[in-house]
């Protein structure tokens, strides 16, 4: 719907997060083939197969001695990793020694453990080899062209491993979406202590890093603003961020008061709302707009409320789902928690309360949550999702959205 000038509905949150979601997978950005080590934390672009069997030839799982025939047997010489083996001949009583990893010789019967093994005063080598095979066969982990991992997964070291398992020397990706911060505010403070009715900036320098752990790239030191509150500097500083971005997130003026210019500069650029205003506490006033960009590509701006809490549950609620589309995943499920305190319901809002995780697994309120603090989150692990007419009682089970931490659950 095109940008208009009075206030709209707020649409349910999970309604929100689909929308955003599917917006982001509709405009999936380009592939790209990338290093093995410049892939991690990327999306495969193509489903991962193998190259070649997996293992490519019959491989010594042991230091023993491949034989063939009944003993004693004589040895014909030594085969090492790395090496290809020769064929044992035609005949009973020969063997070959192998080492772990090293190619088996066809012709080869079984394979003796070297510490099950005798050596007769004549130099041949007795023993009894064990009934299960000491070799892997061809294909005994995965068969030449066997899917590993489908389109659409994670690039981690763990899969970076098993590609070059496979023979990969590059992996096809898909492109990182590119992102952009604006902030607006005159009250706005950039350095230094807050005072004098200017209040410090605390958004514009963590936002980047926010967007990079969901996945963007954002340059560093392309954080603009304030910008001045007017309506044209923010025409301009919108058009010039969407130039270069895939998605530019904006925060403040996503209200409506005397210097919330956000809605007529979308209205004056063309933009179209996928989502203006989500039924959830914090936060309600977010939104995702598509914008034209000058190549006539369509790019997306998430308008993020001004006060600190606030534009992080828009983030979470709309930028993590959208980029997720954008880069071609599939769209996260979110994990479940029990709540070991109550947290009450906001009525027919969904209910985005900031908790941690207690080492007995149990989510518990933050104090310092207001909207406008950063307190609570920066001790958080997640918001827990109270859904609309509901409250939370302890021990019950609710989703929890997570925030993108460098180690993982914050407890």
């Amino acid at each position: 719907m095109s940008a208009e000038t009075g206030p709209a509905t707020p649409i349910a949150w999970a309604e929100a997060q689909r929308v955003a979601f599917e917006a982001g997978r509709d405009a999936v950005t380009g592939a790209e083939r990338v290093g093995l080590a410049e892939a991690d934390g990327r999306t495969l672009a193509e489903p991962l197969v193998t190259l070649t069997d997996l293992p490519a030839f019959p491989t010594s799982s042991i230091d023993g001695y491949a034989v063939r025939g009944t003993p004693p047997w004589r040895v014909l010489g030594r085969v090492l990793a790395g090496a290809v083996a020769p064929p044992l001949p035609d005949e009973s009583g020969v063997a070959m020694e192998v080492a772990t990893g090293a190619m088996v010789p066809d012709g080869t019967e079984a394979i003796l453990r070297t510490e099950e093994s005798t050596t007769t005063p004549d130099g041949l080598i007795e023993g009894t080899p064990r009934a299960e095979p000491e070799w892997r066969v061809p294909g005994d982990e995965a068969a030449r062209g066997e899917e590993l991992f489908p389109a659409g997964t994670a690039v981690d070291p763990g899969v970076i491993g098993l590609a070059a398992h496979c023979g990969y020397d590059e992996l096809p990706v898909r492109r990182r979406p590119r992102g952009a911060v604006l902030v607006f505010g005159d009250e706005l403070l950039t350095q230094g202590v807050p005072g004098g009715g200017l209040v410090r900036d605390a958004l514009g320098p963590a936002l980047p890093s926010w967007l990079r752990r969901l996945g963007a790239t954002v340059d560093t030191g392309v954080v603009h603003g304030p910008v001045k509150d007017t309506l044209e500097a923010h025409v301009d500083a919108i058009r010039a961020a969407l130039d270069t971005a895939d998605l530019v997130c904006t925060t403040g003026g996503t209200m409506r008061g005397p210097v919330d210019h956000l809605h007529p500069a979308l209205r004056e650029l063309g933009g179209d709302y996928l989502i203006n205003t989500v039924a959830v506490r914090p936060g309600f006033p977010m939104l995702v707009a598509r914008v034209p960009g000058s190549d006539g590509r369509d790019r997306f701006l998430a308008g993020l409320p001004g006060n600190p809490q606030s534009a992080i549950v828009a983030l979470m609620s709309l930028v993590a789902p959208l980029l997720a589309g954008l880069a071609g995943r599939a769209r996260p499920e979110l994990p479940r928690v029990t709540l070991g305190a109550p947290i009450r319901g906001r009525g027919t809002d969904t209910h985005l309360a900031l908790v941690r995780v207690d080492r007995d697994g149990m989510a518990r309120p933050m104090a310092h949550v207001g909207s406008s603090m950063l307190r609570g989150l920066a001790g958080a692990a997640g918001f827990a999702v109270i859904p609309p007419g509901e409250s939370g009682e302890p021990g019950a089970r609710v989703d929890l959205v997570p925030l993108p931490l460098l180690n993982g659950e914050r407890r």
